[in-house]
């Protein structure tokens, strides 16, 4: 099992769901699946920190004298942080000089909300692409005048750096962190765990396509959705999906179309589209026994469902992809 340390910076006048909501879903992560655990630990410049909501949190482990090579640091937003009291708060001088001397380029740094500010005074979002809550976007520009601030974004991937907008959208970029780090598989878990969409903005990140047509919460269609996900090669009939969703199979069609927005037949062969591109990127099957592999009838029938998809025919897929 990989073990990935997660350290939780609390500042003062912490925001609570910054913290609350990100960690429940690695929670949850760990609970549907046994390849990666996140080992999170909660650390500040005070061992007891007020939050937003005037609830204390206890037993703040200190501020580390190194990171840990693989750790994730996660920045949570803070109230005297929004209202840039970096200069004067002696905590928030102490953050910020820790951060600066801990954090390297290769530290994958997820910050939320205000925290990208705090971020941002250490130097340590200079040259990458971020954002921050809407209302803290003139201040990260100024904090850090080398960065490209992106507006009207849910969250924002550059190489090691990973930023969201604030408040629930920590939930949101969290979900994609679990995505890229473990599996899609095991992000839409947690994200139908705790009964939110996995939602982006038309400027996000792409979803992977094990994702795609699954922000809704309709658990027939989920079912029929694990099981086609979990074997997308076998011969999946109508009649057996409708059984496994515990549906008519006119009730599935027409669920289907309504939640997912394809029909049956298309979602499935999306999910051996998704199989045959990983096996090309993975493989050297020759394009037959991959069709195969995949769940295509033939390679023929592969390459006119592949093109639909991606515009290329498989063969050149591979030669991009490698």
């Amino acid at each position: 099992m990989e073990v990935i340390p997660v350290l939780i910076l609390v500042p003062p006048d912490t925001l609570l769901i910054d913290i609350a909501g990100p960690l429940e879903v690695l929670r949850y992560a760990n609970q549907e699946q046994d390849r990666v655990r996140f080992d999170y630990h909660y650390i500040s410049a005070e061992r007891r920190q007020q939050t937003s909501i005037g609830l204390f949190l206890d037993g703040l482990e200190p501020l580390p004298d190194r990171l840990p090579g693989n750790a994730v640091l996660v920045i949570s937003g803070s109230l005297s942080v929004g209202k840039g009291e970096m200069m004067r708060d002696p905590q928030l001088k102490t953050l910020t000089r820790w951060l600066a001397g801990s954090v390297r380029h290769d530290t994958r740094l997820v910050t939320i909300c205000s925290g990208a500010l705090l971020a941002a005074a250490a130097g340590l979002m200079e040259g990458y692409e971020c954002t921050t809550h809407s209302d803290c976007l003139g201040t990260l520009r100024q904090l850090a005048p080398t960065a490209t601030v992106l507006e009207n974004r849910l969250y924002v991937e550059d190489r090691h750096r990973f930023s969201s907008a604030g408040i629930s959208t920590g939930i949101d970029l969290m979900l994609h962190i679990v995505s890229r780090f473990v599996s899609p598989q095991a992000a839409l878990a947690a994200a139908r765990k705790m009964v939110i969409y996995l939602r982006r903005s038309g400027q996000d990140p792409q979803l992977s396509p094990w994702l795609s047509g699954r922000n809704h919460i309709h658990p027939a269609i989920h079912r029929a959705q694990d099981a086609i996900m979990a074997d997308p090669a076998r011969q999946w009939s109508l009649q057996g999906l409708a059984e496994i969703a515990h549906l008519s199979e006119r009730h599935l069609s027409r669920l289907f179309r309504e939640h997912v927005g394809q029909s049956v037949v298309d979602y499935i062969n999306l999910m051996r589209v998704t199989l045959a591109q990983e096996l090309l990127k993975q493989s050297r099957l020759d394009m037959e026994s991959l069709a195969l592999r995949a769940g295509f009838a033939s390679s023929r029938h592969m390459r006119r469902v592949f093109s639909q998809h991606h515009g290329v025919p498989p063969s050149q897929f591979r030669k991009t992809a490698n």
